[in-house]
């Protein structure tokens, strides 16, 4: 920005801290007016000097000249008047949509409360839902369970039932919880020695460590998916899942929507009477749905009552049953599981790359005449920068090759 610009804002600031200041002395609030004043003085400083700040992005509405409340400038002012958003799985982002603001106003008020912050850092937040709709021309909801916002909004209303490879919805079963975990013993040794996959999705975390326990106790090879494991290891486990490396996945609300599974043909649903978020409708129909990619998929309900999502997803899944099966019938469709590449494109990439550092090692190798020991130290400098280099840019796995070659030529040494 031009230093005029700069000035400008600089000078809005100090309006404001000093407006902020006289509030906190009227609330006798010593430590948070010390704070604030320590705080903003700091950044003025800075942006005097140096053009920048630390958060800057907190002083985005005085930049920009916005007034108080109005909304900030986002990626999608960029895009032509007229253009198409899908919105997949919408029934949970449209959900995130409208949380994004409340979450970002809670937290950003405590800051100001407290002489973190001035109030102006509320303004540099996200679209609160109504803004986002004003700046969007056409959208498409996309969801195999579309919630009521959609369903309101919606002109047209499009079902996909119908799947190329003529699968249909898994059948559903509910099963009393009496000696549950044995009956699911035995149909997860019937699946296994079909090399097919199971998965069971329980309602606590304690819960899914025990069943996991048991289950190993039990000699079957079966992993649990958690909230606190990694993106990337996530796909990581669910690759090894339908590799075969391990036959039976346990989580607690991390295998519903976008799991592309055609290996499992067994979904397990332990407590599906109780109420609440993890047994709504709308969750149920998601997890039936990790079945629908084998055509021996099947989901077991274990239950004691039949709650009133349980019979809401049951009947929508037997009315999309009934309809693909009178389509295959009618077009002489027969059913087959879906035929997908196993390998991820993260176990690529990572092949790609040390490939890549294998060759890259062997070159220099070539160039150096390892058996003398001058060449031999002259190797292992260059291969420590290169290690060095590595680990500075976090690419630890490309750091350890380095570092296993230059222990080897130590040895040799």
């Amino acid at each position: 920005m031009e230093q005029e610009r700069i000035k400008a804002a600089v000078t809005r600031i100090k309006d404001e801290l000093k407006s902020r200041l006289h509030y906190f002395d009227v609330q006798n609030k010593i430590v948070e007016r010390q704070r604030l004043y320590s705080r903003a003085m700091y950044d003025i400083a800075l942006l005097e000097e140096m053009g920048f700040c630390p958060g800057i992005e907190n002083y985005s509405r005085i930049f920009d000249g916005r007034q108080e409340g109005q909304a900030p400038h986002v990626l999608l002012d960029y895009y032509p008047d007229e253009f198409l958003v899908l919105i997949d799985e919408s029934h949970a982002t449209l959900p995130q949509l409208r949380g994004m603001y409340n979450g970002d106003r809670a937290r950003k008020q405590t800051l100001v409360e407290h002489g973190f912050r001035l109030p102006s850092a509320l303004d540099n937040r996200p679209l609160v839902l109504k803004e986002f709709e004003q700046k969007i021309h056409r959208c498409i909801f996309i969801s195999a369970t579309p919630g009521k916002e959609e369903r309101k909004r919606s002109e047209n209303i499009v079902e996909q039932i119908i799947r190329p490879t003529g699968l249909i919805d898994p059948a559903v079963e509910i099963r009393a919880t009496k000696g549950q975990i044995e009956d699911l013993y035995g149909e997860i040794k019937s699946r296994t020695k079909s090399n097919e996959r199971v998965l069971i999705t329980t309602l606590t975390k304690r819960m899914a460590e025990d069943l996991t326990t048991y289950f190993v106790e039990a000699g079957l090879k079966v992993r649990y998916l958690h909230s606190e494991v990694e993106t990337v290891e996530r796909v990581e486990i669910l690759t090894d899942l339908r590799s075969g490396q391990f036959d039976i996945l346990i989580g607690v609300n991390l295998l519903r929507e976008g799991l592309d599974l055609p290996e499992v043909s067994l979904v397990a649903i332990l407590d599906a009477d109780k109420i609440g978020f993890l047994r709504s409708e709308t969750a149920l129909i998601q997890t039936i749905g990790r079945a629908s990619r084998n055509i021996h998929g099947n989901v077991i309900m274990y239950a004691d009552t039949v709650s009133a999502a349980m019979k809401e997803a049951i009947a929508e899944t037997k009315r999309r049953r009934k309809i693909q099966m009178a389509y295959n019938k009618k077009h002489h469709i027969k059913p087959k599981t879906v035929e997908k590449s196993i390998q991820t494109i993260i176990k690529r990439e990572k092949k790609k790359k040390n490939t890549a550092i294998h060759t890259s090692l062997e070159l220099l190798k070539k160039s150096c005449n390892v058996t003398v020991p001058a060449e031999r130290k002259k190797l292992i400098h260059i291969l420590t920068q290169q290690m060095l280099e590595s680990a500075k840019r976090m690419a630890y796995e490309e750091a350890m090759v380095f570092r296993d070659e230059i222990k080897e030529l130590e040895r040799s040494l």
